[in-house]
């Protein structure tokens, strides 16, 4: 059992509570216009067109793949940059106990893992076999989704994860098409899913103001929320969005205010909520 697996990162403080390693795996099923990860998308073609303008000599074709040599990459994102099929020539297939074992070398200084993405849960037979790993010592396993894969199909590797971030793009599903180029009909379903199961760790928002109604769709979130067990106990997390990473095509939108970002903050906790983060 493999995985594609972009990078680990042995220490995170902005993916779930404490200290974690992140792990990215690659692939997706919509497409963010602001993706501030557009190198996960798709698997590598081995079209090649990175090997030539790697300027570390890290890239090569042998026998028709891109080969990447970590011990030259000075990470200069140049692959990425010219890449023209949203993808890395660094992505390496690994087993749940390959990841797992880069794990281990934090585990007296981390308090679990969170995995991401790409999109995660496109390979959930390999999240459950990871998390069983992480279980037996003693880390919390976090799951970050876009909520566009059926949560109620993997029972096993629900509970085994201690909880979900859940993206919510947009509330209105026209909204959610014109982002991601998808309805959120089942994100919404596995948010209530998790609510009732008490896994719902948090709620995610992007907020683009030129994109969508950021202030109605906060307020559709939070009535979404309220009514289910525990509910306003939720994390909800504000994220601005910033041009960093994006695609150049998208790479225009403005940044929202810190001063935007505090007023949907106090919409929330108008509703009751309490426990919000503004990024």
């Amino acid at each position: 059992m493999k995985a594609v697996v972009n990078r680990i990162l042995p220490f995170s403080s902005v993916d779930g509570p404490g200290n974690r390693t992140a792990i990215f795996l690659q692939g997706c099923n919509i497409n963010c216009k602001y993706c501030h990860n557009p190198e996960t998308r798709k698997q590598c073609i081995q079209c090649g067109t990175c090997v030539k303008q790697c300027p570390a000599g890290a890239l090569s074709l042998e026998n028709g793949k891109v080969a990447y040599a970590p011990e030259r990459c000075v990470q200069c994102d140049t692959c990425i940059h010219v890449c023209p099929h949203d993808s890395s020539p660094r992505t390496r297939e690994m087993t749940p106990e390959e990841v797992f074992a880069c794990v281990k070398k934090q585990v007296p200084f981390i308090r679990g893992i969170t995995v991401s993405g790409g999109e995660c849960m496109l390979w959930p037979d390999f999240l459950e076999e990871l998390f069983r790993l992480a279980k037996a010592e003693g880390l919390g396993c976090l799951i970050d989704s876009n909520g566009c894969v059926p949560f109620w199909e993997y029972p096993g590797l629900l509970e085994l994860a201690d909880g979900v971030m859940l993206d919510i793009k947009a509330f209105d599903s026209e909204d959610h098409r014109r982002i991601t180029g998808e309805g959120n009909e089942m994100v919404l379903k596995n948010a209530a899913y998790l609510a009732e199961l008490g896994k719902l760790e948090e709620v995610r928002a992007v907020i683009v103001p030129e994109l969508y109604d950021g202030e109605r769709s906060i307020r559709q979130i939070g009535a979404f929320l309220s009514p289910y067990p525990e509910g306003q106990a939720i994390r909800i997390k504000l994220i601005a969005y910033r041009p960093m990473g994006v695609r150049e095509e998208y790479s225009h939108f403005a940044v929202p205010s810190q001063t935007e970002l505090s007023r949907l903050a106090d919409i929330l906790r108008e509703m009751g909520f309490q426990d919000i983060i503004i990024i």
